[in-house]
C-alpha cells in the first residue's frame, strides 16, 4: 500500500485526469455545457442574472452534518500534519442547502467539514488509481454521497468563481485573467488552470457580526480581487468598515456606473472532490481595470496569475478541452463564451 504522502502528492499531481475518470461515475447527472462540472436542470440559467439581483435567505433549520468517514484522524488532520498548505484554516462558511433562482439558501458551515468530506473522498479515488484497482466505481467513501448535487446530503461551502474579462470599447478587444493553483499553496484545485478570483463565500473575520455583515456575494467578490489580484492579507480585523474601504467603493461606483458588471451563469459540483461553485463572470472596462488592478503581479497567495489571454474562440476551446483546467474554470469559460460574445459591452 502506498503511503498517506505518496497519495496526495498523486492526487494533487493528477488532478485533472482524476476528474474526468470521477466524472464517469455520474452518467446520469446532467453536465455545464461540454465540461465534467455536475449540475441540475433547476441551476442552470437561461441568461446571466446580475449579481446584485441573487437574492440569499438564510435558515438556522437543523441539518444533517453529512457522512463521517473512518479513520482516527479527519482528512483535514492529516492534511495539517502530513501535507499543510500555507492557506489552511477552520473558518466558519456560508453552506448552501438550494438553488432556487433568484434565491440561494444558506446556514453555518465549518471550512474543514467540506475537506473532510471531499478531499478524503478524491483521497480514495486516487489510492485506487495508484494502486492500479478499480478506479472505475465508487470506493465505500463515495458511495456514502450517492448523488453530490444534493446539497444537503453533505457539507457544501460554495466558492464564487469569477471570470474577470477586461473590456476596451474603443478597440473592441477582450482579454480574462488565467490562475494557476499552486498545490504547495492551496488546499483544492493544486496543479489546475482556474478563473480568477475565486474564493469560499465565507466571512472576512469569525464574528457574529461579521457574518451577519458579509452575507453578501458582492462583499466577498471584492475582497477576493483585493487579495488574488492585489496581494492584500485575508486578515481583516473587527473594525474593517466596508463603507470606507477605497477598493470597495471605486469597484462599487464602477458598477454603478455602467463601467463593471458582474452576472452570475450557474452552479455546479466537481465530480472528484464534490467542490461547489457559482460560476460568474465581471466584465470591467479597459481604463477601469487598469486603474484599479494594473499594478497586479505575476505571484500571488495561491499560485500565478496571467493577464491578457485573449477571450476568444481559439483560447476557449484551449482551456475547456485541452489544458489541465478546474471543471468550475472550463465550465465558466465556456458558458461566458456562449451568453457574453458579441454582447460584452450590452
Amino acid at each position: 500500500m502506498n503511503s498517506w504522502r505518496e497519495v496526495r502528492r498523486h492526487l494533487n499531481t493528477n488532478r485533472h485526469v482524476l476528474a474526468r475518470r470521477a466524472d464517469l461515475l455520474y452518467p446520469d447527472l446532467p453536465r455545464v455545457g461540454s465540461t465534467h462540472l455536475l449540475t441540475r436542470p433547476a441551476w442552470a440559467l437561461p441568461e446571466p442574472l446580475d449579481l446584485h439581483e441573487v437574492v440569499l435567505r438564510w435558515t438556522d433549520e437543523p441539518v444533517p452534518a453529512g457522512p463521517r468517514l473512518p479513520g482516527e484522524l479527519t482528512y483535514a488532520e492529516a492534511m495539517t500534519t502530513f501535507d499543510k498548505p500555507k492557506l489552511f484554516e477552520n473558518r466558519t462558511c456560508y453552506r448552501l442547502l438550494d438553488v432556487n433562482w433568484p434565491e440561494l439558501t444558506f446556514t453555518r458551515g465549518m471550512y474543514f467539514d467540506a475537506v473532510n468530506v471531499g478531499e478524503a473522498i478524491a483521497h480514495e479515488f486516487a489510492a485506487a488509481s495508484l494502486n492500479e484497482e478499480d478506479a472505475h466505481g465508487p470506493g465505500p467513501w463515495r458511495r456514502l454521497v450517492p448523488d453530490p448535487t444534493e446539497l444537503r446530503a453533505r457539507p457544501a461551502h460554495p466558492a464564487i468563481s469569477m471570470l474577470t474579462l477586461r473590456h476596451d470599447r474603443e478597440t473592441g478587444e477582450i482579454t480574462f485573467v488565467l490562475h494557476w493553483r499552486d498545490p504547495a499553496l492551496v488546499a483544492h484545485g493544486g496543479g489546475l488552470f482556474q478563473v480568477m478570483p475565486v474564493g469560499v463565500f465565507q466571512p472576512s473575520a469569525e464574528s457574529p457580526q461579521a457574518e451577519r455583515a458579509d452575507f453578501d456575494l458582492w462583499k466577498c467578490v471584492v475582497r477576493e480581487y483585493a487579495e488574488e489580484f492585489l496581494g492584500r492579507s485575508e486578515h481583516y480585523g473587527p473594525e474593517f468598515d466596508y463603507e470606507t474601504w477605497p477598493l470597495y467603493r471605486r469597484l462599487t461606483d464602477a458598477r454603478e456606473s455602467g463601467d463593471l458588471r458582474s452576472t452570475v451563469l450557474g452552479v455546479g459540483v466537481d465530480p472528484l472532490t464534490f467542490a461547489t461553485d457559482i460560476l460568474a463572470v465581471t466584465v470591467v472596462e479597459a481604463r477601469t481595470f487598469d486603474a484599479v488592478f494594473g499594478a497586479m503581479t505575476g505571484a500571488n497567495e495561491e499560485g500565478h496569475a496571467t493577464k491578457g489571454v485573449p477571450f476568444d474562440e481559439e483560447s476557449v476551446a484551449r482551456y475547456v478541452t485541452r489544458e489541465p483546467m478546474q471543471a468550475a474554470g472550463a465550465a465558466v469559460l465556456e458558458l461566458a463564451w456562449r451568453h457574453l460574445r458579441g454582447g460584452v459591452g450590452d
